[in-house]
């Protein structure tokens, strides 16, 4: 008998994935069942004609608190060498996949985010947290250093001065805070989170998908290069969304300028119309 893997969840509704993380007893660690069950649900979403956005939430009053010291960490290491490199494997994989996920993605923190919840966070094209949530790299309280891509991400982030605070310090910031170092695009009231979220799920709904993917690429892959080797990777990326879906280029250029059914800063073009 297949043990049934719960511990992350998701529901589609009007074309936005809503995906779990539902461990609510244990604020959401992630373990490495977790770990596993998030692979598992990336790849059944990712290529979906009914899901155009992803968002990534938790179940309870906790986003993620970050590894599950006792399953992930005490357990795991346990069983030797191996069994630590798979579970390594599994969780970066799947945070992984989703830096470089098919559909635009959207971290709702509704709750507790700390250490390697960082992670996901990051993985995330667009981050939303309520102004309750509370934002931590407590690692150096018991001893480490905040490990699993969590120093990257600060520093990816946040200016350096905020990022050596929030690393050395061990103290937790609210989403106001999050938002203000621009760890999070923006911090709302808890009961108007999901509403926000929701809104702008719908704004990239009416963006040409193919467009949305080369765009999030675009974005991450350009920040360690130079001008010149950025400029040649946009043109030949271009080209490449091109081979995908030329018609959508054309198509919203028609729609400005012959049909004047919309201006590009005001708006998207109508895919509807795009055959």
């Amino acid at each position: 008998m297949t043990e049934i893997n719960d511990t992350a969840t998701f529901t589609v509704e009007n074309r936005i994935a809503w995906v779990k993380f539902n461990r609510p007893e244990k604020r959401n660690c992630m373990s490495p069942k977790l770990n596993q069950r998030m692979g598992e649900i990336l790849d059944e979403l990712e290529y979906r004609d009914d899901v155009g956005v992803l968002v990534l939430t938790g179940e309870g009053t906790a986003w993620s608190a970050g590894m599950d010291l006792k399953e992930y960490f005490r357990e795991t290491e346990a069983k030797g060498l191996g069994a630590v490199r798979q579970a390594q494997r599994e969780s970066y994989g799947w945070w992984r996949r989703l830096r470089w996920y098919q559909k635009p993605t959207i971290a709702m923190v509704n709750g507790w985010c700390f250490g390697g919840g960082y992670g996901p966070l990051f993985g995330c094209d667009l981050a939303f947290a309520a102004e309750e949530a509370q934002f931590g790299l407590s690692e150096i309280n018991w001893g480490i250093l905040p490990g699993g891509g969590a120093t990257k991400v600060v520093v990816e982030l946040l200016s350096m001065r905020d990022a050596m605070y929030h690393a050395m310090m061990g103290e937790n910031i609210d989403g106001k805070k999050a938002a203000e170092w621009k760890l999070v695009n923006e911090a709302v009231p808890l009961e108007r989170l999901k509403e926000r979220v929701t809104e702008v799920a719908n704004v990239l709904l009416k963006k040409n998908p193919v467009a949305l993917k080369a765009t999030k690429d675009a974005v991450r892959r350009v920040g360690d290069m130079t001008y010149d080797n950025a400029e040649d990777y946009l043109v030949r990326l271009q080209e490449a969304a091109n081979s995908y879906d030329d018609h959508g280029r054309k198509e919203g250029i028609k729609q400005f300028i012959d049909d004047k059914t919309y201006k590009p800063g005001l708006g998207a073009y109508d895919l509807a119309k795009q055959s």
